[in-house]
């Protein structure tokens, strides 16, 4: 793979990761966190709260697709471009590839729609805050 350039602000970067995290506690708590639970078959209002290492591992993933996201934006990609780039990520890779295992795990449109919404969301806040953040 012919990676464009290896230029990238780790500052940006580390943002781009931090507000994955900060949507994902707002998609995943007061916006989605009822529909999402029932989908899932679980209790929203006894659900254990997640370990230690749960958080660790989703802001490691989220930190290295920052980070790739970054690697592979043009450099003179503004954050139009970005938020554009991030949008087709998150729509056509990341949650046409969801579709598919949702589909043969036979799990709800419904949760499919909230977790590819998610990371259409995210992907979208990363391509704008990389590209406004060179």
């Amino acid at each position: 793979m012919n990676l464009p350039h290896i230029d990238f602000n780790w500052l940006a970067v580390i943002a781009a990761a931090v507000s994955a995290f900060v949507l994902g506690g707002i998609w995943y708590g007061p916006l989605f966190k009822q529909v999402w639970c029932r989908e899932a078959g679980i209790d929203p209002n006894s659900a254990p709260p997640h370990p230690k290492l749960t958080f660790a591992t989703a802001f490691g993933c989220s930190l290295l697709a920052a980070l790739m996201f970054a690697i592979a934006l043009p450099p003179e990609a503004g954050p139009a471009d970005g938020f554009g780039a991030g949008f087709v990520v998150g729509l056509f890779f990341v949650a046409m590839s969801f579709g598919i295992n949702y589909a043969f795990a036979q799990r709800s449109v419904k949760m499919w729609m909230i977790d590819a919404g998610y990371h259409i969301a995210q992907f979208s806040l990363y391509g704008l805050i990389l590209g406004a953040w060179h």
